[in-house]
Formats: structure tokens, sequence, C-alpha cells
């Protein structure tokens, strides 16, 4: 054996354990996509026509046929021109990777992180072969099935943060995004959020996703409350005496979630891991066909 057999053992090793998440999240995003008929939703759009929309500067995934040699003579970079039809037709997606994500209530269920990653990868499964363009946030958005590799690679990744806030800044002026997440952490960033997509005239959809204990609260007596990263931690007797303020406050954030939804063109959902997916997947795609 060579000496650098060791080291490509290890490649080949470390390799293998960062696809092993890919094929299942693949195959169930496969499966989920064919069992939903999405009608007209699946059909390639024309959009709103080849008219001039703006410059950019080019990027990696651009075609060299894309590129405006005329416009990128006047300066030391090169430009693409944007199509109305190619903005209408990219979908940016925001899946929350956060620790608290992660959370089911029973090994019957799926964890939030799970079936929204599915959802997401479903959706834009649907998505590309009914012609759209589909991102991720620094994945612009583009076509192929190599693409959806990636997006299944960047989707399996986690993040350690407790919770996560959606970023709308990498947004195409007047195109489309979902938002997938529990939406428990900070209600600002996400307002903040939406109302930058508002301002550039993006459209779409916010899909919640709960465990059912998180909407029951079946907790009584002593009761340990504890973060997924484990970074927050409440300790009670009295579990029951918390109900109450638990569901009212819940039920404040999704009427503030829906108002905020309404406020800015979008849609709002709430998903439960316990109900079915492709229900789910569906009102995405009703969703995202919606215009205010």
């Amino acid at each position: 054996m060579t000496e650098s057999a060791p080291l490509s053992l290890t490649l080949r090793s470390n390799a293998e354990a960062l696809a092993s998440p890919l094929p299942p999240l693949l195959a169930e995003a496969e499966h989920l996509a064919s069992t939903v008929l999405v009608g007209d939703h699946g059909r390639r759009r024309a959009g709103l026509g080849d008219t001039f929309w703006q410059y950019r500067p080019a990027q990696d995934h651009d075609e060299v046929r894309s590129i405006d040699w005329r416009r990128s003579a006047r300066s030391d970079d090169t430009f693409v021109q944007d199509k109305e039809w190619q903005i209408a037709q990219s979908v940016s997606l925001w899946v929350d990777q956060s620790a608290s994500m992660s959370f089911t209530s029973s090994k019957e269920l799926p964890s939030k992180a799970h079936r929204a990653r599915t959802l997401a990868l479903a959706s834009a499964i649907l998505l590309l072969r009914g012609g759209e363009r589909v991102g991720l946030p620094g994945l612009p958005p583009r076509r192929g099935s190599a693409h959806v590799d990636r997006m299944a690679q960047l989707l399996s990744e986690d993040d350690a943060a407790d919770y996560g806030a959606p970023d709308a800044r990498e947004m195409a002026a007047h195109s489309r995004a979902l938002f997938i997440s529990d939406f428990l952490g900070d209600i600002d960033a996400t307002e903040a959020a939406l109302t930058a997509a508002a301002d550039k005239g993006v459209q779409g959809a916010m899909l919640q996703v709960l465990d059912p204990t998180e909407e029951a609260f079946p907790f009584d007596g002593r009761t340990i409350f504890e973060s997924m990263s484990g970074s927050l931690r409440h300790e009670t007797l009295k579990a029951g005496d918390l109900k109450q303020r638990y569901l009212d406050r819940l039920a404040e954030r999704k009427d503030r979630l829906s108002q905020l939804a309404r406020l800015t063109g979008w849609q709002f959902h709430s998903h439960h891991t316990g109900d079915s997916a492709a229900s789910a997947l569906m009102w995405i795609f009703g969703a995202l066909e919606r215009r205010t």
C-alpha cells in the first residue's frame, strides 16, 4: 500500500459520510413530488415576455451566450441582460436549518427539519420540471439535475444557532420566494425579511412547520424545558400552569405572521409534522401561483 492510500481512504470515507444523507432525502423528495398532481402548476410558463429588465454583472452560472458584449465593452466587467420572463420564473427557497428544527416529539414522526427539507426539495423538483429556476441562499436560481443534487447537499447541512431567520438580500426583484421554518425565533427578523422582499416586489409563501406537541403542550408537573442546542433551559414544578400562557403566545405568533403575510402580499400556512406532506406541498404550489 502506498503512503497516499490511507489519505485517499480517509477522503473517500469522509466524502461518503457527507453524502450519506443525500440519497434518502432525494429519494423521499422525488417520491413526494411524484405523488402530487400539480396540473397547471407544472407547465412551463411564458412569463411576461422578452422585455429587457436590467443589466447585471455576469456570474459563474451564466452561459456565455447570455453575455451582452456591447454593454460589457463599455466596462471592465462582463454583463448579462435580465429579461422579465427570467425574473418571473425565478423562485428563491429559504429553509430554516437551525437547531430548533431538529425537534421531534416521537420516533414515529419526522423532525421539523426533515419535513421542511423534504418539502423544499420536492417543491424545487416540481418547479424545475415546470421550467422554473430555483435557488437557495448562496446558490443562484438555475435549472438542471446537477443543481438538484447541489440543493440537496446544502439542505442537508445544519446550523448551530437556536433559531433561524430568513434573508431577502439575494432575491431578484419581482421574483417569487418560499420560506419554511417553525418561525419561533425573533419575529422582528422575519418581518424585516418580508418587508425587504416586498420592497423588491417579491411575492411568495411562508410555511410554518410545527410538531404536534408544540401545539398541544401536554406537559404537567415538574418539567425541564431546554432548547435543542442546550443554550436555553427552564425548569418548573407546575408546567400545567404555563399551558394557557404558552398557547396564547403561540396564537399571537401565528396571528402576527398572518398579518405580515397580508401586508406584504404573501401567503401563510401552518403545517404539522403529523399531517400529510403531500397536502403541504399542494398548498405551497397554490400559494406560489397566487398574485395580489
